[in-house]
């Protein structure tokens, strides 16, 4: 049995710990509220430019136009894997990072054996994560989280969309956690480059009879880069609150733990109390029993 200054330092310990779990939980707690905010009013005007792009893209051969809608046989992939600058958030890095992996392995066996799958990584924790595979990093915009803004998000889009152009890549695909609530994030893989799979897969052209001024070329020429932006930058609001409604969950589990283990080390820090008491009773009637003896 461990000895009362042992459980006495563990009690202490435990308590620390849990102060510190609390705190992070309140702080993740303000953090995800300005983050669910963003994102619910990210999604509407999202959805809607995405709605407005099909609308066109059925109406016009503009479309057909762009250097972003270029269907390639796909010899060389792109994943964008948006994972967090830190950890303690229990499995959201991992579960990303997983999917990723397991996309490569489903879908682009082939590419990536012939080494034609690179990863970029918005997030510390992916880029530590696939370095340490030896996989092929094409840079890390951790940053992006440092100050979220469209900005930093078009930056990294715009890299992605020049090699699309290019020809470096064929396919460009988006990982993420999306936010659903405090306790559930959904991992999802969009396919990001060429944008006609976005828009066949994602949105449907709508019944409204658009007057357009200038052309609708023009318009749908202007509109795609700026929805491709828009995409990877809702990908980042959506990881971010998942994140930190991931933090919360995970601390809150704990603090919910460390009270557990509280509890047992008091049982335990008590037994191993009373047990000293009575082996200090029994030595006291042991040697009280000596001396009438002698």
């Amino acid at each position: 049995m461990a000895s009362l200054k042992e459980v006495r330092n563990r009690i202490v310990s435990v308590n620390s710990t849990m102060q510190i779990t609390r705190a992070m939980k309140m702080v993740a707690a303000a953090k995800l509220r300005r983050a669910q905010d963003a994102i619910i009013q990210m999604r509407p005007y999202a959805n809607k430019l995405n709605e407005l792009i099909a609308t066109v893209s059925a109406n016009t051969e503009a479309g057909a136009q762009s250097p972003y809608t270029t269907v390639r046989p796909v010899e060389k992939v792109l994943l964008i894997v948006v994972t967090s600058d830190r950890g303690l958030c229990g499995a959201f890095n991992t579960n990303v990072i997983k999917a990723a992996l397991q996309l490569i392995e489903d879908k682009y066996a082939l590419q990536n054996a012939k080494g034609n799958v690179e990863v970029k990584t918005l997030g510390k924790k992916g880029y530590d994560a696939f370095t340490r595979r030896g996989m092929k990093v094409n840079g890390n915009h951790s940053d992006i989280f440092l100050k979220l803004s469209f900005e930093y998000a078009r930056e990294a889009a715009e890299e992605a969309m020049n090699a699309f152009e290019a020809g470096v890549y064929d396919e460009v695909v988006l990982v993420f956690n999306e936010f659903k609530n405090v306790a559930t994030q959904i991992v999802r893989a969009e396919p990001m480059l060429p944008l006609v799979q976005k828009v066949v897969e994602g949105a449907k052209p709508s019944n409204v009879d658009y007057i357009f001024e200038p052309s609708e070329e023009e318009i749908i020429l202007e509109l795609m880069p700026k929805a491709i932006k828009m995409q990877l930058y809702k990908a980042v609001l959506e990881s971010n609150a998942s994140e930190h409604g991931a933090r919360m969950t995970s601390m809150d589990k704990a603090t919910e733990n460390g009270g557990e283990l509280l509890k047992d080390l008091k049982i335990q820090y008590n037994r191993s109390r009373q047990a000293a008491i009575t082996k200090e009773i029994l030595e006291i009637v042991g040697g009280a029993e000596a001396l009438k003896e002698s």
